[in-house]
């Protein structure tokens, strides 16, 4: 018994010396040393110190990231005029879960006040970035609570759903047009400082 007793205490001694030289070796060798630049060699404008850093190869490109082949390509949800849309119909809503790369909004359950039991909740999924009808799915679960707060969760096909859909086809409708005239006058000026 004594041995086995000063077996393992030797074996544990050893398992935590292993984990503090490994645990050393790793906090040492992420050291580096630091070297800031002086402050007159940072570009205080935002858009030169961007291209500064594309020139270091420090910088990722969204024409970098749609060439590359192998890797996987975002659009940004400030462009995406369907993304938009929702997010501005939906502004009155608290929101549970909102995932631009999963393609999903989710509302947090919602009461307007006229029912104490009933309450509802949103969920939108973008099935394309076009504006398109077919575009996304808008889907509406009904919660309703009895006294003793059993709560019985359903999806319903209320006239809800289309409604929600027409409005955001139409925002998006809307920001795609302020977003196509706003390319056709940046495009326009530069074109005039050219000449």
């Amino acid at each position: 018994m004594i041995i086995f007793n000063l077996y393992t205490t030797n074996l544990v001694k050893k398992i935590h010396l292993t984990v503090v030289f490994f645990g050393l070796v790793i906090l040492l060798n992420s050291c580096g040393i630091w070297d800031p630049k002086p402050v007159s060699e940072v570009p205080v404008n935002a858009e030169e110190r961007a291209r500064k850093a594309l020139e270091e190869g420090k910088g990722v490109t969204l024409g970098g990231m749609l060439n590359n082949k192998g890797g996987t390509s975002f659009e940004f949800a400030s462009s995406n005029v369907m993304w938009r849309a929702s997010l501005e119909i939906l502004d009155f809503l608290p929101l549970a879960n909102v995932d631009y790369s999963g393609g999903i909004i989710s509302t947090d359950w919602y009461n307007e006040g006229t029912s104490n039991n009933e309450s509802i909740k949103i969920t939108i999924r973008f099935l394309s970035n076009e504006i398109r009808a077919d575009g996304l799915k808008v889907i509406v679960h009904k919660k309703a609570c009895n006294t003793m707060q059993n709560c019985t969760v359903k999806k319903i096909a209320s006239v809800l759903e289309q409604e929600l859909k027409g409005a955001i086809l139409r925002e998006a409708t809307i920001l795609e047009k302020a977003l196509t005239d706003k390319k056709v006058k940046e495009y326009r000026k530069k074109k005039r400082k050219k000449e």
